[in-house]
C-alpha cells in the first residue's frame, strides 16, 4: 500500500505492509518542505517523492522535468465527487493503478482534498488548493483513488495497529509545533461525538478563556521562557534541554504548560471513557521531563485516569505511514 505523510517541514513517501506492520524495505522516500511552500513546487515535491516510491516498487522509472521533479503524464478529465468521505476519486479517463493513503495537517477538508491553510502560519500559498485533484495526474500510474487523513489520526491509528489493538478507546496527543490530536472507539476515528472535542481536536479547546495552543506549543513555551528570561530560545528542543540541566526557568515553564494541558485533557478523556492514550511528537523525546506534569494534571481533575494505560511512540513518522494504510485499506474509516 503506498502512502504519503505530510508534515511541516517534509513529506515522506513509502511503501507500507501491513501485514507485517512494517514499511517495506528501500521503499522510504523523504523530502523538504518549507513552511512557505508555492503551490507547484508544494505539488511537484509530493510527486517527485511519490513518483520515487512507485518506480522502487514497480521498477518502473518515473519521468522527470528538467529540474528533476515529476512531470505529469498527460491531462486527462478531472476528479469527480466520490460520495465517499475523505476520497479522491478519478476520472472516467483515470488509469487503474493503487490506492494511495495521505496523512496531512489541518486544516484540510479531507473530503474534497482541498487545503484551508489560512491565517494559520503555515502553507499560507496553499490555502484553497485542490491538492488531490492536481496530484492525480501528477502520478505515476495514475491512482484509482486517493484516501486524506489527519495526520494526527494517522498516527493514533498507526498506533492502534501496531501496539495497541486491544485498546476499547484510544486517544493520541501529538506535541510538537502545536497539539495534534484523534479519538479512537475500537480503532475507528470518532470526530463528531458529545464526547469529544470539537472535531476531536484538542487545539480547539481553552486554558484560561485563551486557545490552547497559546499555552501548549513550541510559538507559547518558547515565548513564555524569553518574556521571563530575556534570552530567546531555539524551539522546544533547546528549552527541553535548558530543562535537564537545571535551568529553573525553562523547568518551570515546561511544567506549567504540560500540567495545564493534562488538566485541560482530563474532561474528555474522562466523558471518552478511555483506556490507553498515547504521546507522540518531538518534545515526547524529553517525556522524563513532560511525563509527570501532564500526569499531575490530568489526575487532579480525576483520580481514576490514573489508571489510565499512557504510552510514548518516539516513531511518529513510521506510525502515520502505517495509519495512513489502514484507513486507505477500509476505504476511509
Amino acid at each position: 500500500m503506498p502512502v504519503l505523510e505530510v508534515g511541516g517541514s517534509h513529506v515522506t513517501a513509502a511503501a507500507v505492509d501491513l501485514t507485517r506492520a512494517r514499511i517495506a524495505d528501500g521503499t522510504r522516500r523523504r523530502l523538504p518542505l518549507t513552511p512557505g511552500i508555492g503551490r507547484e513546487d508544494f505539488l511537484a515535491t509530493l510527486a517527485e517523492a511519490a513518483n520515487g516510491v512507485l518506480s522502487g516498487v514497480s521498477g518502473a522509472s518515473a519521468s522527470s522535468g528538467p529540474s528533476g521533479t515529476s512531470k505529469p503524464p498527460e491531462p486527462s478529465e478531472p476528479s469527480e465527487p466520490s460520495g465517499l468521505p475523505g476520497a479522491v476519486v478519478c476520472g472516467s479517463r483515470g488509469g487503474g493503478g493503487d490506492t494511495w493513503g495521505i496523512a496531512v495537517p489541518g486544516p484540510f477538508d479531507y473530503a474534497r482534498g482541498v487545503a484551508r491553510y489560512h491565517g494559520v502560519g503555515k502553507f499560507a500559498a496553499l490555502d484553497g488548493l485542490a491538492v488531490g485533484e492536481l496530484l492525480m495526474p501528477r502520478l505515476n500510474p495514475r491512482p484509482a483513488r486517493l484516501w486524506f487523513l489527519n495526520d494526527a489520526s494517522a498516527f493514533a491509528l498507526g498506533v492502534w495497529h501496531t501496539a495497541h489493538a486491544e485498546s476499547r478507546r484510544l486517544v493520541a496527543v501529538t506535541l510538537g509545533t502545536g497539539v495534534g490530536s484523534a479519538f479512537l472507539d475500537r480503532g475507528s476515528i470518532v470526530e463528531d461525538d458529545p464526547r469529544v472535542p470539537p472535531e476531536g481536536r484538542v487545539d480547539l479547546l481553552t486554558i484560561d478563556g485563551r486557545p490552547l495552543e497559546d499555552t501548549v506549543s513550541t510559538r507559547a513555551m518558547t515565548a513564555h521562557y524569553t518574556n521571563r528570561t530575556g534570552r530567546p530560545v531555539d524551539g522546544l528542543r533547546e528549552l527541553t534541554a535548558l530543562a535537564a540541566v537545571d535551568d529553573t526557568t525553562a523547568r518551570d515553564v515546561i511544567t506549567s504548560a504540560l500540567r495545564a494541558l493534562g488538566a485541560a485533557l482530563a474532561p474528555w478523556l474522562t466523558a471518552f471513557e478511555a483506556d490507553t492514550v498515547v504521546f507522540g511528537g518531538s518534545i515526547t523525546a524529553a517525556w522524563p521531563l513532560i511525563g509527570p506534569p501532564l500526569t499531575t494534571g490530568l489526575t487532579h481533575h480525576d483520580p481514576r485516569l490514573a489508571r489510565l494505560t499512557l504510552s510514548v511512540h518516539d516513531d511518529g513518522e513510521d506510525q502515520a505511514l502505517l495509519g495512513a494504510a489502514v484507513f486507505a485499506t477500509r476505504g476511509g474509516a
